[in-house]
């Protein structure tokens, strides 16, 4: 199957193996390198191995035994610079192995170079990747794509005081002169390859999991996520057995433009879901559900994206009902439905961007990571719970990802084994339900499981007593979560008067909050109404904090008017450089933003 985001062509000649050496070299922000990749021949025609690369400079390529190996380097296509470019190598009928020797931009996109300043203890400087959806091209030349796997062993150079970790077995303590090895023994695709340096400590929470944070932090981050061992082994009593070894976190500085990053072995996570009181914590289980959905069984492309997150949202929901219960799982399925809702009503309910089959072919895949993919799947999955229940359909989704480990998985051929093991077996059940529209269709099917909470229903009772002029320190809000306080502040009317708004963030102390998700709505309403008191409050949390998720809505809703654009670009043009690529890409886009203007 070709790949449209990469020019590699696995089917003729693919890599199974990579030996990796590396220097980092925080002084001129590049890393030094050299790749040697296994090679597995296809076709006895096979003249030529195809890598995909960007920004990388080229300073050898040799064969197994050291001889030299022809190689062109192509050009950009016209209007899809993401792509980069192919790197075709010439290889002859005993050739085994292909090494490049190579360096990398000091702008690649997948490197966030940072400063001692700009970490939380400020001693050494900092260096972290994303390599979803292609960015592994940036730092690794590669056949980048997810459908192509291979196994790694890697050699890390760094700074004497450093600790470097990977996507892979990792050190627990400072190595005394910077030099570090891994090794990788279970097959993933590039976007899972992952590198992080800096002064970096941990902390271990179960028998095989464990979280890395910045001295100063690593304590509130293993408090935080203690529960963590927990999630694991409730994971594993639903989908099987955990195939990866140990489950790791490092809480990354804040320029970090995710919740979180699937990195097998060691999950990327922004530090805003460090909260003090454990209420975020269902991004660890979205990320561990990864180590089945996505890292086991990968979508074979990023048209098919939904297969990967989709099921990781429903998987997610599952763990989060087995540690804290149904009603505290309830409220985030309503979220999500919310989150969809507003994503479809975004794109128009006909855009074939809301379809979960999507077509990202001229485009950037990193255009296809939206809600439709996360939400809209994970109701799809709801939907087949709900027709053939629970515990059929926990068998299924077992045997799935079991039968499929390590492999890809496209939607066409997802579809044939749903038909096969489910829909056949219960053929009854599923009478009159289109199983295309979800797939191959716009909008929010009419059949969509509808799901009530509990919980939430008593938090539009205070927001009812509060509209009928209970003062808000008379609500009773003693014991709400984060999530019943998103509800409170997602269903404040438009209308609201700045006398109201006061009134509120005198009560609850909304403007200047600790907790980012808090923060961010009552942020993004503060500018839709003019609150002026929280403006200073909201500079302060876009220059500190690099979660995308964040960022969008505030810049959007700045930009509705002509104060608010003025307040925008000058905000942006001092946080822009604590800001990840992934980030910087939307961002300026929406902005409008010319560097060279400014």
């Amino acid at each position: 199957m070709r790949d449209p985001h990469s020019f590699s062509r696995p089917d003729q000649v693919s890599v199974s193996h990579l030996d990796w050496l590396a220097y980092v070299d925080f002084g001129t922000t590049t890393l030094t390198a050299n790749a040697t990749w296994t090679l597995d021949k296809h076709s006895d025609r096979a003249s030529q191995v195809i890598f995909d690369m960007n920004g990388l400079h080229i300073t050898s390529v040799v064969d197994q035994d050291g001889d030299t190996l022809e190689y062109s380097l192509g050009i950009a296509m016209e209007g899809r610079p993401y792509l980069g470019i192919p790197l075709s190598v010439e290889i002859r009928e005993n050739t085994q192995k292909v090494s490049i020797g190579y360096t990398t931009s000091p702008n690649a996109a997948a490197l966030q170079w940072l400063t001692a300043e700009q970490t939380r203890d400020k001693k050494y400087p900092f260096l972290f990747t994303q390599s979803q959806a292609i960015l592994a091209r940036t730092w690794i030349p590669c056949q980048d794509g997810p459908g192509v796997r291979f196994t790694y062993e890697a050699q890390v150079e760094v700074p004497p005081g450093m600790l470097a970790l990977m996507s892979a077995e990792n050190p627990q303590h400072i190595s005394e002169d910077g030099s570090y090895h891994f090794k990788m023994e279970q097959r993933i695709p590039s976007y899972l390859m992952a590198l992080a340096v800096g002064d970096i400590a941990y902390k271990p929470i179960g028998r095989n999991t464990g979280v890395y944070a910045e001295p100063s932090y690593v304590d509130a981050c293993a408090w935080e996520l203690a529960d963590m061992q927990d999630m694991l082994d409730q994971a594993e009593g639903l989908y099987g057995e955990y195939a990866w070894g140990r489950y790791d976190v490092i809480v990354l500085p804040p320029s970090f433009p995710f919740g979180g990053m699937e990195n097998p072995r060691l999950t990327f996570a922004t530090p805003t879901i460090i909260a003090g009181d454990r209420s975020l914590t269902a991004l660890v289980a979205h990320e561990l559900a990864h180590s089945w959905s996505g890292n086991l069984v990968t979508n074979a492309n990023w048209n098919d994206f939904w297969l990967n997150e989709g099921f990781t949202v429903y998987f997610e929901n599952r763990i989060m009902e087995k540690v804290y219960g149904k009603d505290y799982a309830d409220m985030l399925k309503v979220l999500e439905y919310n989150d969809l809702s507003a994503t479809v009503e975004e794109f128009g309910k006909s855009s074939s961007d809301t379809h979960l089959k999507l077509e990202l072919s001229d485009r950037d895949p990193d255009d296809g990571m939206s809600d439709i993919a996360y939400n809209k799947g994970a109701y799809f999955l709801r939907l087949l719970e709900q027709t053939v229940g629970r515990e059929k359909f926990d068998v299924f989704l077992h045997t799935y990802f079991q039968s499929h480990a390590f492999e890809v998985m496209d939607t066409e051929t997802f579809v044939a084994y749903l038909q096969e093991h489910l829909i056949e077996p219960n053929k009854a059940a599923f009478e009159g339900i289109d199983i295309n529209a979800w797939i191959y269709g716009p909008g929010i099917p009419d059949n969509c499981p509808v799901v009530v909470s509990e919980r939430f229903n008593l938090v539009d009772s205070a927001l009812a007593a509060w509209k009928n002029g209970t003062p808000p320190a008379e609500l009773n809000t003693k014991d709400w979560s984060t999530h019943e306080w998103l509800r409170f502040i997602k269903s404040l009317p438009d209308e609201i008067t700045a006398d109201q708004m006061t009134a509120l963030d005198q009560a609850f102390s909304f403007t200047g909050t600790g907790n980012c998700e808090v923060a961010d709505v009552w942020y993004e309403l503060a500018l839709h109404r003019q609150y002026e008191p929280a403006y200073p409050a909201i500079d302060t949390f876009l220059c500190a904090v690099g979660r995308r998720k964040f960022l969008t809505p505030l810049y959007k809703a700045m930009i509705g008017t002509e104060s608010g654009k003025a307040m925008a670009m000058d905000i942006y043009k001092r946080a822009r450089p604590t800001y990840h690529y992934v980030a910087v890409n939307t961002l300026d886009a929406m902005l409008g933003w010319d560097q060279e203007e400014r």
